[in-house]
Formats: C-alpha cells, structure tokens, sequence
C-alpha cells in the first residue's frame, strides 16, 4: 500500500492510513507528484479542428476551442495550436498543470506530424534537430524523422520542447518545405488516435499524473532521488 510505504503525503506531511482530508484544500502528492483531487478541478483533452482557434474569446467571431468541451466548470487552453493547425489541446483550469505543459523548464514534448512539399533529405532532418535560424532566434527540434515520401510531398514527425508561435510551420519553410498540414498527435505521453476532430473527453487520473510526472520540479526530482 503507498500510505504504508511512506509514498503518500498531504501537506508536506507523510500520509498516516485511515487520515481524512479535504478535497477542496489538502494538497496530496504520491513520491512528490501532486494528485489532483480537488472536486472543482477539470481537464479535457480536446482534438482541435482546423479553423477553430485556441482561445477562450475571439474579436472576429471565429470558432474557439472552448466552445468544444462544457461550459462548466470554466477551462482555458493549456498552451496554443494555430487555427491552421489540428490535433490535440489539453483545456483545465488546473493552473499547476497548465505551467508544467506550457513552461519550457518543465520538458514537456510536443509531437506533431508534418505533411510537407518536396522531398526531405537527411541533412534537412540534421538541421531541423542541430538548429535553424529563424527571426527570432535559433528553433531546434528534440527529434525529427521522415515517416514517409511520396509523390513530391513526404510526411514528418517532429517532436519539439517549446512553443514559439508558429515554430513548426516556421522550420519547415526555413528549410524550404511548405507545409501542407499539420497535426498535433501528442502531449507529453498523452495520446489518443481515435479522438474525432471537434470532439472531447476527460483525461483520466492516470494521464494527469503522468503529466505532473514528467513536468516534475527541479525539487520533486531531488526528493525521489533521495
């Protein structure tokens, strides 16, 4: 049991079996990771469709990506994704949550699939991972692959650690492949192939966990390590 074994506490304190807490203010963690128990607490994982932005208002009227999970509790968009991109968005009013999947420190990937024109070489692939000079400065994939090439177009999936407006569409025509479409298949290791564009569901327990997992402090490292 994690309580006897000391992995659990609440409020900085080792859990003790049979203790009562309150959902709405303890702050329980299992080896350092929160777990969020807070009744209040929502996140939904969202496929974006094209053409819906990724805010919670829009002056001109366009499809926005809150309108695509309930009204209540009220969420907001856990980082962007251009309105002429697709794929997956987490939107939670889990403010913790939303700094660990939008801060750089936390490392947090994303990974998008690319479908570009022409044909990606290796020394594309090269330059898309050491570094590519953009206006505002060098862009740098974690990984980078070609699933495929065909036709004069080849598919790539890149994998990036930060979220530089329009990064991805950015190295791409940098490099010389325009892109033709892009989708976001993944959020750390949050996934889901079979989310329909438009669509939503809640993420469960353990995939928020595996969030906060991966998006550790500096400090929370340092504690599972002693």
């Amino acid at each position: 049991m994690l309580i006897g074994r000391g992995r659990v506490s609440v409020d900085g304190h080792v859990a003790q079996i049979g203790q009562k807490v309150d959902p709405e203010t303890a702050k329980v963690t299992i080896d350092g990771v929160p777990l969020p128990i807070a009744p209040d607490l929502a996140t939904y994982l969202v496929y974006k469709p094209v053409g819906t932005v990724s805010t919670a208002s829009d002056p001109g009227g366009r499809p926005i990506v809150v309108d695509l999970v309930p009204a209540e509790p009220r969420v907001y968009p856990a980082g962007r994704l251009d309105a002429d991109s697709e794929g997956l968005m987490i939107l939670t009013n889990d403010g913790d949550l939303t700094l660990r999947i939008t801060h750089p420190r936390y490392g947090i990937h994303k990974t998008y699939v690319v479908l570009v024109s022409g044909v990606v070489e290796p020394a594309t692939i090269r330059r898309l991972r050491h570094g590519i000079d953009l206006e505002d400065g060098t862009a740098a994939a974690v990984s980078a692959r070609v699933i495929d090439s065909s036709r004069g177009t080849s598919l790539v999936e890149i994998v990036m650690g930060e979220g530089r407006k329009r990064i991805v569409r950015r190295m791409m025509d940098a490099s010389g492949h325009r892109v033709q479409r892009l989708v976001r298949t993944a959020i750390g290791s949050v996934r889901d192939g079979s989310l329909p564009a438009g669509s939503h569901r809640t993420l469960t327990i353990e995939e928020i966990r595996s969030l906060y997992e991966q998006g550790k402090e500096p400090d929370d490292a340092r504690r599972q390590d002693t």
